[in-house]
C-alpha cells in the first residue's frame, strides 16, 4: 500500500480549522490554497490542469484513485496542484488502461495528499467561509494545534503575485495541420485538450509563451488569437492584459478562455473580483442571453468579471450568465470577430457539450478572412 497509516497527517485552514487524515503520495508538507472540486471523475486531468497550481485541492467524489493512472490523460507536462485531499482513496485500481496508482503518480511527482478525510465537512466549511491559505501536514506528531494553525496563516497561495510564467510554456510550439487557418494561442496554462479540439478541425496552432508581445504574435502572421486559461488574480497579469489589449485593438479575431476571458473584459475597462469559494467541477449550468439555451459546463476558476463594469456603451455584451450565481461567463462584442467564455469548452474532466464554441470560433474565423480579403 502506498499510504501510511502508521502517520497522522492534517489538514490546516488558515482560520484553524483541523482535519485529520492519513497520508499518502510525496511524504513531505505542503502549502498552498485550499478549494474543492465537483468532478467525479478526472482526479489525473485535475492533477495537470495549470489553473490548479499552487492550490490543495478537495476531491467531492469520495472514491479516488480506481482506475489508476496512464500518461494518455496527462493535460501538461505536470502536475500543478499543491496537494490532493480525498475521502477514500483506493490503492488497487481495475481498468485496462491503468499504468500505476495515484499515490506512486503523486509521489513521483513530490506531491502530497491525504485519505480519510471528511471531505464533505471540508467542502461545507470552505463553501461557508471561503477558499483559504492551507496546509498540508505530513506528521503531526510533536506539533501544537497553534503551531500548525500559524503555519496555515502564513502559507503562500498563488493569488499573490502573477504565476502566469511559472506554468506556460518554455517555448514556442507549432502543432502543424492541413489547413488555411491559423492560430496563435497565447499559453497561460494551456490544457492539451484545448490544443487538441483545434487540431481536430484541422487549425494549425502556434503555441507561444505567456509574455510574448503583440508585435511578435503579429509577426506569427495567424489569422486569429487565442488566450487559455491558467492560474492566479487577473489582475495581477498586467503583461496578459497588455498583450490582449494591442490584439483587440488591432481587430484580429479573438477568443478567451477562462483567465483568457478575464484578461480580456480587463482590457476592454471591465474590473474582476474574487469569488468566495470559486467555480470548480463539470456541472456548471450556464444559460446563453441571446438564446436561452442552457449548457452544462467544466469550470475551474476563482475570479469573476464585475457585469457593472462591463462597457456596453462600447458594443460590449454579456452573452453568457451562471445560473446558480448570475456571474458572468461570457462576453461578445456587437460587431467586432471577438468572444469569450468563462468556463472550459474542451471539458476534460467534465462534459464535451461545449465544443461548439471551437467550431463558431472557427466560423467567426472564416467569415472575417473571407471580408477581409474581399475588401482587399
Amino acid at each position: 500500500m502506498s499510504f501510511r497509516p502508521q502517520l497522522s497527517g492534517a489538514l490546516v485552514l488558515e482560520d484553524g480549522r483541523i482535519f485529520p487524515g492519513k497520508p499518502f503520495g510525496a511524504e513531505k508538507d505542503a502549502e498552498g490554497e485550499a478549494v474543492f472540486t465537483t468532478t467525479m471523475t478526472g482526479y489525473q486531468e485535475v492533477s495537470t490542469d495549470p489553473s490548479f497550481y499552487g492550490q490543495i485541492v478537495c476531491m467531492t467524489y469520495p472514491l479516488i484513485g480506481n482506475y489508476g493512472t496512464c500518461e494518455g490523460d496527462e493535460e501538461s507536462r505536470q502536475p500543478w496542484i499543491s496537494g490532493m485531499i480525498v475521502r477514500e482513496y483506493c490503492d488497487e485500481p481495475s481498468n485496462w488502461r491503468s499504468e500505476g496508482t495515484y499515490g506512486s503518480y503523486l509521489k513521483q511527482h513530490n506531491i502530497p495528499a491525504l485519505t480519510g478525510v471528511d471531505t464533505r465537512a471540508l467542502t461545507r466549511h470552505i463553501r461557508s467561509l471561503g477558499a483559504m491559505r492551507a496546509v498540508i501536514i505530513n506528521d503531526r506528531a510533536g506539533l501544537s494545534d497553534a503551531e500548525l494553525r500559524e503555519r496555515a496563516k502564513a502559507a503562500w497561495t498563488p493569488n499573490e503575485e502573477d504565476v502566469l510564467p511559472v506554468v506556460t510554456t518554455p517555448e514556442r510550439r507549432d502543432m502543424a495541420a492541413e489547413n488555411d487557418l491559423h492560430v496563435v494561442l497565447i499559453d497561460c496554462g494551456v490544457k492539451e485538450n484545448i490544443i487538441r479540439s483545434l487540431n481536430w478541425r484541422g487549425i494549425r496552432v502556434t503555441v507561444v509563451p505567456y509574455g510574448t508581445s503583440a508585435q511578435e504574435i503579429e509577426q506569427v502572421g495567424a489569422d486569429a488569437v487565442i488566450t487559455s486559461p491558467g492560474p492566479g488574480d487577473p489582475s495581477l497579469a498586467e503583461v496578459g492584459v497588455s498583450t490582449v489589449q494591442s490584439i483587440i485593438t488591432q481587430g484580429r479575431p479573438y477568443m478567451g478562455i477562462c483567465l483568457g476571458h478575464q484578461l480580456l473584459s480587463r482590457a476592454i475597462g471591465a474590473s474582476t473580483r474574487k469569488l468566495k469559494f470559486g467555480h470548480r467541477g463539470g456541472n456548471h449550468p450556464v444559460r446563453d442571453v441571446v438564446t436561452g439555451v442552457v449548457h452544462i459546463t467544466s469550470q475551474n476558476h476563482g475570479f469573476e468579471v464585475d457585469a457593472e463594469t462591463v462597457p456596453v456603451d462600447q458594443g460590449w455584451q454579456v452573452s453568457q450568465v451562471n445560473i446558480n450565481d448570475n456571474s458572468v461567463e461570457g462576453l461578445q462584442h456587437e460587431s467586432l470577430p471577438i468572444f469569450s467564455v468563462q468556463y472550459h469548452p474542451e471539458g476534460s474532466p467534465g462534459p464535451q457539450d461545449n465544443q461548439y464554441l471551437f467550431d463558431r470560433f472557427v466560423h467567426m474565423v472564416r467569415e472575417h478572412k473571407s471580408s477581409t480579403s474581399a475588401s482587399n
